[in-house]
């Protein structure tokens, strides 16, 4: 395998990681020149891409709904040979569903125009393109446990809200799968358990032994617009053509076994 990954953060840093402990030689391609790395105008990029078999973008749009990969490379990409080529979306796209389950055959009609002409761009970019659509994603460093030792964390009481989430281990594990079987196209990425997120915060809290913060309403609560807007939607993310397809069994099923794995990585 030879790996072109555009855009190295967290979710695909691992992925980087686990291609190269199975053998890949792996090109990465940042936003900033760094030791070992290139950047998206690097004159050494056309050639990666043209020698790559596998070609992974984490690179969003911006506010604009610009992507800059698109942008520069998008029809060297379109005509490259690689045998597989990723790209990490988002399950936004399916916007509000009031609670109700979505699966890949949703529309795409979420609040964030860019995110979803991106995502239906990279769809639509190579024969062999498989878009990878991801809920909220945690893991050692970047879970409920962290969030809560840097300080409090609100946990806001909305009936019936609930929303999908994924450790990032079994996004690795299910974008390698993806390398060796299952057809190119468009794969939920989630968890088997939908729920609410001061369920997720409370279950942190007594992990590490503390109180849980009481609930507070919406309109209690100090929240940035972003984080207003996030409690504006409900979703719950079906994950079952990633089981079927891609043959990937989650570590991680719920998120009382991800928090747990967790704590264990950050007490270790």
């Amino acid at each position: 395998m030879r790996l072109v990954i555009l855009g190295l953060g967290y979710t695909a840093a691992r992925f980087a990681d686990a291609a190269r402990a199975a053998g890949a030689v792996v090109t990465a391609v940042r936003s900033r020149p760094g030791p070992d790395t290139l950047t998206l105008d690097d004159p050494a990029l056309p050639a990666a891409i043209g020698a790559a078999t596998h070609i992974l973008s984490s690179v969003p749009p911006d506010r604009d709904g610009h992507d800059p990969v698109l942008a520069m490379h998008g029809a060297r990409l379109a005509g490259c040979d690689a045998r597989w080529v990723g790209y990490l979306s988002s399950t936004g796209v399916y916007g509000d569903a009031r609670g109700a389950w979505v699966d890949e055959a949703s529309d795409v009609n979420g609040r964030r125009s860019g995110r979803n002409a991106a995502d239906l761009a990279w769809g639509a970019l190579h024969p062999q393109v498989r878009v990878f659509r991801l809920p909220g994603i945690y893991g050692p460093g970047r879970s409920a446990l962290d969030r809560l030792r840097h300080g409090p964390v609100a946990r806001i009481e909305l009936p019936g809200h609930v929303f999908s989430r994924i450790h990032v281990d079994d996004i690795v594990g299910a974008v390698m799968a993806s390398t060796v079987r299952g057809p190119a196209g468009i794969y939920n990425l989630a968890d088997d358990e939908p729920a609410a997120g001061e369920a997720v915060t409370a279950h942190a809290a007594r992990l590490l032994g503390m109180e849980p913060a009481p609930l507070q309403s919406l309109g209690e609560a100090e929240l940035s617009p972003m984080g207003r807007a996030f409690y504006g939607e409900c979703r719950r993310v079906a994950n079952g053509k990633m089981k079927r397809a891609l043959g990937h069994q989650l570590r991680y099923p719920d998120y009382r076994t991800g928090l747990a794995a967790c704590l264990q990585e950050m007490v270790s």
